[in-house]
């Protein structure tokens, strides 16, 4: 079982943004149909309710993200005695 594990965990990481983008997609969607005037209150109601859930999944995912990147930007083992190359963001032009 520890070798099904594995893969569906790399699985897992590797469409981890993907999911992330489609769900922010999604929510942006929702956004867009609850503005239309047109749309029945029992839709828009449906939209909302879709909209809250992906929007706190979204949130958790983000609070995870960011802590993630603040252990890397404390570690001392992923930076060792070196500066980050800031280069890269292109603030060393």
């Amino acid at each position: 079982m520890a070798k099904k594990t594995a893969p569906a965990a790399a699985a897992s990481k590797s469409g981890g943004m993907k999911n992330f983008e489609e769900r922010l997609q999604r929510l942006e969607t929702l956004g867009e149909q609850i503005r239309k005037t047109d749309i029945p209150l029992d839709e828009a109601l449906k939209a909302f309710e879709e909209g809250i859930r992906l929007a706190r999944t979204l949130e958790r995912d983000l609070e995870k993200i960011d802590s993630r990147i603040e252990i890397l930007m404390n570690s001392s083992d992923a930076l060792g005695d070196e500066s980050p190359d800031m280069e890269l963001f292109g603030e060393g032009e």
